[in-house]
C-alpha cells in the first residue's frame, strides 16, 4: 500500500516532539486526529513505529529508520517547493516564518506590509519559543526565524536588523515611578518576577547585574511575557521586558517604565536562516522588507538622540555570529542578484 504524504508529516512531527499533543498543536489539527492519522500510517508500513512509555512516545527500530527516510523525503520536496516558487517569482508561493513569542508583537504589522506588496504569497507563522524555533529551521518547516539572541550553530545564519529595548516596568502607582534617574541598586532592592531561566530576556537582565555584582529576588517565574505582564499589574514585583511587548499597556495605564540609570538595555533581534540553503524568493524580500525597516528605526533613533549611541547595550551571546551573519547576508544578496 502506498504511504501517504501527510501522514508521513504528522509522524515526522510526533517523532520530533516524542508527544501527540504537542505535535497536533503545531500542525493545527486535533490530538485524536494525530492519534489517528499515526495508527493509519503504522498500518501502512506493516511494522510498530512508536512505543508508548506514560505520556512520552519513543521510536522502535523501524521508527528510528522511517524518521531517517521521512526527513529525507520532507527536504526533498521542501527543495522542489523552494524551486518552484523561485520559478513563479513573487506572484504566487509560501513563506515559512517562526518567531519567539516575543516577536510576535512586531512581527504581524510587517506581514501586513509583505502581504500588501505580494499578495499571492501564503504566509505560515509557528510561534514558539526559541528552541522550537530553531528547530523548525533545522527541520526545514521554516524559511526563516526571527530571534532574540543568535544560535550558537555554525549552519546558520543569523543578521541583525532592528534594536529589542528592554525596560523595566511596574504596577501604576509603584513608589519608583515618576522618579527620574533610579539607580539599579535600589532597583534590585524591590521583588522580581521574570521569564524562565532560558528566556533570552532574561539572560541579557542577568548579565547586566552580575557586571554589577548584583542579583534579584524573584517571587515568580512565568512562561510567557503576557502572564510576566499580568504579574506586575497585580503588584507582584517589578520585571525586565521588552519595550516592544509593553506599547499597550503604556497607552492604557496598565503599566509604567521606570526611568532606571543604564537603560533600556539595548538588545537586537535576529533573522535566522540555514546557510545551506539558498532562500526562496518569498523569504528573501521578507528578509529584505525587515532589513529595510530595521535602518529606517535606527535612522529614526539616530535623529531623536542627536547621536544614535544607545544608552546601554548588552553584548550579543555569540558576537561572532552577528559578524558572521552580515557576511552571509551580503552573500545571499549576491546569490540573489547573480
Amino acid at each position: 500500500m502506498p504511504l501517504d504524504y501527510r501522514q508521513i508529516q504528522i509522524f515526522e512531527a510526533v517523532a520530533r516532539h516524542g508527544s501527540v499533543t504537542r505535535a497536533a498543536a503545531e500542525l493545527n489539527v486535533t490530538q485524536p486526529a494525530v492519534s489517528m492519522q499515526l495508527r493509519q500510517f503504522e498500518a501502512r508500513v506493516g511494522l510498530a513505529l512508536v512505543e508508548r512509555s506514560g505520556r512520552r512516545l519513543t521510536l522502535t527500530d523501524a521508527g528510528e529508520e522511517v524518521l531517517r527516510q521521512a526527513r529525507g523525503l520532507l527536504r526533498s520536496m521542501a527543495d522542489l517547493q523552494d524551486s518552484l516558487d523561485a520559478l513563479r517569482g513573487l506572484d504566487r508561493g509560501r513563506l515559512r516564518l517562526a518567531v519567539v513569542s516575543t516577536a510576535n508583537y512586531f512581527i504581524p504589522r510587517f506581514l501586513a506590509e509583505f502581504r500588501r506588496q505580494h499578495p499571492g504569497i501564503e504566509v505560515v507563522l509557528h510561534v514558539a519559543n526559541h528552541t522550537s524555533v530553531i528547530e523548525s529551521l533545522a527541520a526545514n518547516e521554516a524559511d526563516l526565524a526571527i530571534a532574540g539572541q543568535p544560535p550558537e550553530t555554525a549552519d546558520l545564519v543569523a543578521l541583525p536588523f532592528m534594536d529589542n529595548p528592554l525596560v523595566a516596568i511596574a504596577q501604576p502607582g509603584h513608589p519608583l515611578s515618576g522618579h527620574r534617574s533610579i539607580a539599579i541598586e535600589r532597583v534590585t532592592q524591590e521583588p522580581f518576577v521574570a521569564r524562565e531561566p532560558r528566556s533570552g530576556t532574561r539572560a541579557a537582565f542577568e548579565r547586566v547585574l552580575a557586571a554589577r555584582g548584583l542579583e534579584v529576588r524573584l517571587t515568580c517565574v512565568l512562561a510567557s511575557n503576557e502572564a510576566v505582564k499580568q504579574a506586575v499589574q497585580a503588584g507582584l514585583g517589578l520585571a525586565v521586558i521588552s519595550a516592544q511587548t509593553t506599547e499597550t499597556e503604556q497607552e492604557t495605564g496598565r503599566l509604567c517604565v521606570l526611568d532606571v540609570d543604564g537603560f533600556p538595555i539595548l538588545r537586537q533581534w535576529y533573522i535566522v536562516y540555514r546557510n545551506y540553503r539558498r532562500l526562496p524568493p518569498s523569504a528573501l524580500a521578507f528578509r529584505n522588507l525587515l532589513r529595510q525597516a530595521g535602518r529606517r528605526s535606527q535612522a529614526a533613533t539616530a535623529a531623536d538622540d542627536g547621536h544614535g549611541q544607545p544608552a546601554d547595550r548588552v553584548p550579543s551571546a555569540n558576537p561572532r555570529s552577528a559578524a558572521g551573519a552580515a557576511a552571509n547576508g551580503r552573500a545571499n544578496d549576491a546569490d540573489r542578484s547573480g
